[in-house]
């Protein structure tokens, strides 16, 4: 349906209903002129041969005054006709039940035009003859009394002329007419590619503008030309542009502080931290000693010391991804090996299920492999419930690492912020374990990990998934592992628990060939 409503869309673009607009304008004026005229024209020209016609009529009769004995006999009728034939016109006399005929107009005698002519006027009728025209004039001759009195004497006459040359010049006409009709017609589709150049110029121009601006490029602007409404359009958007790229400029500037106050901060503190670290370590070996609110103060001293610790590398690391200086240092790797390590350095290996084919080999950076893979189980404890899942399956170029509990799974008002930095499912909470890095930590250190040009992806999802949902930026959410190396998240809620996939190619790229952000 969407296919269809775009090629409808496009099949009904403003340069056709221009076109038609000015088609249809041309179209009607055309019609009304050419018909006005046309009609008109004829009329006049049918008129006048009329007014012709009984004229020399008149003129013509006039010869057969003055009119002998009445009733007149049927030879005196004939050299009548003669007469009046002999004239140019082919002519029909009648008296009562006496006539004469002329096959050019007898035949063509109508009813409705004998009962004109006995009402004493002078009567027309064109007719058809062979598909000519004729127009046909008929007249009672009257008798004058010496009192000035008429009365009809009962004679007839009946004429006949063809209107061939009329209808000649009324077919001439209307050629003309229609030719003009053409000519208007062309001139109105040449006037209306003109004015939709015109248009749909400058709305091209503001349209792959406008692509350029939403691609990024706010240094686009618009020719203005004139003082018209396009003109005005053009300012305005113009105007736009301009606010656009200089809040933005401010943005990336407050962004590009803000990230170098954040790695500045994170690096002087390293050195203090060591030091805080060192003295931690001492607190805890003799944090046995310690009784009473020593002892809590001490242990208090060194898990917030640790937590402070982990907080400043996992924004060093952030930074680095924002600076796009974070790399790979890639090497050969037995990937259940590294998963099985990752698990017992931090005492999870007997509490987490394990499905590790051996065998699968993979060339990876096994530092971020283990900061990944740490980062998963370790939320799966957290925010999850035992027991908790590690499963490896291997495709010809890529593996997958599953890693699943059983807990009541992702709210799926947190599907689609899990990978981003410092989100909390509840904002209430002013305080976790974690530093809210973790996630979006693994995710970077996924992307990272290229094999021909595609990303690794890592998505999240609950056991019975069921939704599909897409959302601004490099995340979106679906149901199934991407291979696009965007973060994804899908379902519902499920009492099966969450579901992380992580998907890494067998050989990464070297960091000259583009794995890098």
């Amino acid at each position: 349906m969407r296919r269809w409503r775009r090629v409808v869309g496009r099949a009904w673009s403003l340069r056709v209903r221009l076109l038609l607009a000015f088609i249809l304008l041309g179209l009607t004026t055309t019609a009304v002129v050419a018909s006005g005229s046309y009609f008109q024209a004829r009329r006049v020209i049918l008129q006048q041969a009329q007014d012709d016609a009984a004229v020399s009529l008149t003129k013509q009769l006039s010869k057969l005054y003055p009119l002998g004995q009445l009733p007149p006999t049927q030879e005196q009728l004939d050299e009548m006709a003669e007469l009046l034939s002999n004239e140019g016109w082919p002519a029909v006399l009648q008296y009562h039940e006496m006539r004469t005929w002329s096959n050019q107009v007898s035949p063509l005698l109508t009813p409705e035009l004998q009962q004109a002519v006995g009402g004493r006027v002078v009567a027309w009728q064109r007719v058809s003859q062979d598909g000519s025209p004729v127009l046909l004039v008929g007249t009672q001759l009257l008798l004058e009394h010496p009192d000035g009195r008429s009365r009809p004497s009962g004679l007839e006459v009946y004429a006949g002329r063809s209107l061939l040359s009329e209808q000649q010049s009324i077919d001439r006409l209307a050629a003309l007419a229609w030719t003009a009709g053409g000519l208007s017609l062309v001139l109105a589709v040449l006037l209306a590619l003109v004015a939709a150049a015109g248009v749909l110029t400058p709305v091209r121009e503001l349209g792959r503008a406008a692509q350029r601006l939403g691609e990024g490029d706010l240094t686009t602007r618009l020719r203005v030309r004139g003082a018209d409404e396009l003109a005005e359009v053009a300012r305005t958007f113009n105007g736009t542009a301009q606010t656009l790229e200089r809040q933005f400029i401010e943005l990336r500037r407050m962004e590009s502080d803000a990230r170098r106050f954040v790695a500045d901060v994170s690096h002087e503190l390293r050195t203090p931290l060591a030091a805080m670290s060192a003295v931690t370590d001492v607190l805890d070996e003799e944090v046995g000693g310690l009784t009473g609110d020593a002892g809590r103060a001490a242990r208090l001293i060194s898990t917030e010391t640790q937590n402070l610790a982990r907080l400043v590398d996992d924004l060093i690391e952030v930074s680095r991804f924002d600076s796009g200086t974070a790399r790979l240092a890639l090497d050969d790797v037995d990937v259940a090996a590294a998963l099985t390590a990752t698990l017992r350095a931090r005492g999870w290996a007997g509490r987490v299920r394990m499905e590790l084919p051996e065998g699968i080999q993979a060339r990876l950076d096994p530092r971020r492999l283990d900061v990944i893979v740490a980062n998963l189980v370790g939320n799966a404890f957290r925010h999850g419930a035992e027991p908790v899942s590690l499963r490896l399956h291997a495709e010809p170029d890529w593996f997958t690492v599953e890693v699943a509990d059983h807990g009541p799974g992702l709210d799926p008002e947190v599907l689609p912020h899990v990978f981003e930095r410092f989100y909390k499912a509840d904002s209430a909470r002013t305080r976790s374990e974690g530093s809210g890095l973790g996630l979006a930590i693994a995710w970077e250190n996924t992307r990272l990990h290229r094999h021909t040009g595609q990303p690794g992806s890592l998505t999240a999802a609950n056991v019975s998934t069921a939704a599909n949902v897409s959302i601004a930026g490099n995340v979106s959410i679906a149901g199934n592992v991407s291979t696009a190396g965007s973060a994804s998240t899908a379902g519902t809620v499920s009492t099966g628990g969450a579901v992380f996939t992580l998907r890494l190619p067998r050989v990464a790229e070297e960091p000259g060939d583009g794995a890098g952000r």
